[in-house]
């Protein structure tokens, strides 16, 4: 990962942006499909919303793969992603939290991931997903530029090949692309299609 960059307030400006974007969205928007392949918008977000939970235990250095079980988001799905947010991001504002190592027994219970590492696959991930929040209703996303390049360095480092075509793999296989915006490359580089349209 680059050097003297603020993950932590990097991994905030994408999950807020997410945020703001998951609370546009109407009751009849949950149905809605988005580019993550077979999950509904009310599906993204309960993965959203149960990724931050698994992270915020991870800053605790609780390594229970039970912590990442897919949580319900009961009866207002975005005020559940929305607290679920605030949830993470105070986790990663926590004292000596840049100090810690962090389990992610989700992706592999062989290692241990040092937080700046950690948070910053976190980050990557809500980059991603804002931009999938945002092309599900059709809105804009506009992250600065500074944001990107952080973001890019990441998304080129995420391993490509068979890890990617396995079953529950965090990211599809690369999807061929030129040209375009900082955005359209990272899109492409972790396997969504910039043009994707519901």
């Amino acid at each position: 990962m680059p050097t003297n960059l603020d993950i932590v307030a990097l991994d905030a400006v994408a999950v807020r942006t997410s945020v703001d974007l998951a609370a546009q969205a109407k009751p009849a928007d949950l149905a809605r499909p988005t580019p993550c392949v077979g999950w509904t918008l009310h599906g993204l977000l309960a993965h959203m919303a149960t990724q931050h939970y698994g992270f915020a235990a991870a800053s605790r250095g609780e390594p229970d793969l039970a912590l990442w079980k897919l949580r319900s988001l009961g009866d207002d799905p975005v005020e559940a992603y929305r607290a679920s947010a605030e949830h993470v991001l105070a986790a990663f504002t926590q004292d000596g939290v840049l100090t810690r190592d962090f389990p992610l027994p989700e992706f592999t219970a062989a290692q241990i991931f040092p937080a700046e590492q950690a948070i910053g696959f976190h980050f990557i991930d809500y980059v991603v997903h804002s931009w999938d929040v945002a092309r599900t209703l059709d809105l804009p996303l506009s992250f600065t530029q500074d944001v990107l390049d952080a973001a890019l360095p990441i998304a080129q480092a995420v391993p490509t090949g068979a890890a990617r075509q396995v079953p529950g793999a965090a990211f599809a296989p690369e999807v061929p692309w030129t040209g375009g915006t900082t955005l359209d490359r990272i899109l492409a580089l972790l396997g969504r299609d910039p043009a994707w349209t519901p």
